[in-house]
């Protein structure tokens, strides 16, 4: 009975604001109807859906081919984690979630991003990892996304999260806009693992996946320190191969 009381409290103030601060959806230009995940209306908030098309085993790159099983990159430079664990695709809502998360300061967005990601199946392991911010890009930002989302997973999968095992030790230039190439150069060595790590099983999360370049070499870092497996968590992957 308390909890439906809860509920509808919610919903009441969340009827309330959207009412005082109405916004217009940035995915199709309806009104907002939802302050939990404003300014997307509740339609295109439930279209975000989880990707089930052909995909590479290893690194959950979408592939244009059912027939395919393994990427080419994965093919030829196999990762140093050993798969990932992917939701959805970055496009539409999904992409529009995860932006104004990130670049319009909207944390409240880590709470149901973070949920989406309770639907994979998380295999065993010792500890959760987010994928570390910059000293400097903290400050900017003011909060690691990536975060957020690993305190869901933690509270509500009781996994130990570690937030200071894995640290970035030196400011990058923007990934967006590198090509592969680039984006490996530029974040290779950045990443710095410490702590009891040898022959943990750890699960290292981010929030979009594109060509891997950074998972990589977080993974790597992992792995030097000692763990024993590293399985990367996103919430999108970008690019079809």
């Amino acid at each position: 009975m308390q909890n439906i009381i809860k509920r509808n409290g919610r919903r009441l103030t969340a009827a309330i604001l959207n009412s005082i601060y109405p916004s217009i959806c940035p995915s199709c230009n309806n009104r907002s109807d939802s302050f939990q995940h404003s300014p997307l209306c509740t339609n295109c908030w439930r279209g975000i859906k989880r990707y089930s098309g052909p995909s590479c085993r290893i690194c959950a790159a979408p592939l244009a081919s059912v027939y395919a099983s393994i990427c080419q990159r994965c093919l030829t430079h196999p990762p140093s984690f050993s798969v990932v664990l992917n939701y959805g695709i970055y496009s539409d809502a999904l992409a529009e979630a995860i932006n104004l998360m990130k670049f319009s300061g909207l944390r409240r967005f880590a709470n149901p991003l973070g949920k989406m990601l309770l639907n994979l199946e998380m295999p065993e392991c010792d500890g959760i990892i987010p994928v570390p911010l910059s000293k400097k890009a903290l400050r900017e930002r003011g909060f690691n996304q990536a975060l957020l989302m690993a305190k869901v997973i933690s509270r509500n999968l009781k996994i130990p999260l570690y937030m200071d095992m894995l640290l970035k030790i030196r400011d990058t230039s923007p990934q967006v806009g590198l090509s592969a190439k680039e984006r490996t150069k530029n974040i290779r060595g950045a990443f710095k693992a410490s702590g009891k790590i040898n022959n943990l099983r750890l699960l290292l999360l981010d929030d979009v996946m594109t060509t891997g370049a950074t998972v990589m070499e977080c993974s790597r870092a992992l792995m030097r320190a000692g763990a024993k497996e590293v399985i990367v968590v996103t919430l999108a992957r970008a690019a079809m191969i």
